[in-house]
């Protein structure tokens, strides 16, 4: 038992180095939003995305990188919450948001294109661009992303 709850404990470890945190701010009109983010910037962290997820914090979600603006295509499958899509360009400033898109719990899932190209997409909880004021033309600070 000793042993399993060791193994356990390293496994914890390494996965937890395996996932890289940030904190951004989007700025609106209405003031700075902060967003704790997990980062997915590999194709394979891309791919996982937030599947299984049974919950979020309130400022919290993750933000998908890409090596250059493109047009992107998201979509729900294995995702257990519903979640707003922010789509950023690469200058930082959000160019389109989906809201409270839900799981797909069957397939065909839905596929959610991006209309305009982007370098960054953001998924938070449902409802969370509506109740933190995040327009459309508001910007995100991408720095850190650079």
């Amino acid at each position: 038992m000793r042993k399993f709850l060791l193994a356990l404990l390293v496994l914890a470890v390494i996965i937890s180095g395996c996932i890289s945190n940030k904190e951004l701010t989007v700025i609106t009109k209405s003031g700075q939003v902060k967003i704790k983010v997990e980062i997915a910037d590999t194709d394979e962290k891309r791919q996982i995305g937030l599947m299984y997820r049974e919950k979020l914090g309130e400022n919290e979600g993750m933000i998908f990188v890409f090596d250059q603006e493109q047009p992107v295509t998201f979509w729900m499958k294995n995702t257990l919450i519903p979640l707003d899509m922010i789509f950023v360009s690469s200058n930082g400033t959000i160019n389109e948001i989906k809201e409270n898109v839900q799981p797909c719990f069957y397939e065909p899932c839905i596929l959610y294109p991006s209309k305009h190209p982007s370098k960054y997409v953001i998924e938070v909880n449902a409802n969370f661009s509506r109740k933190n004021n995040i327009q459309i033309g508001d910007v995100l600070n991408v720095n850190n992303f650079n």
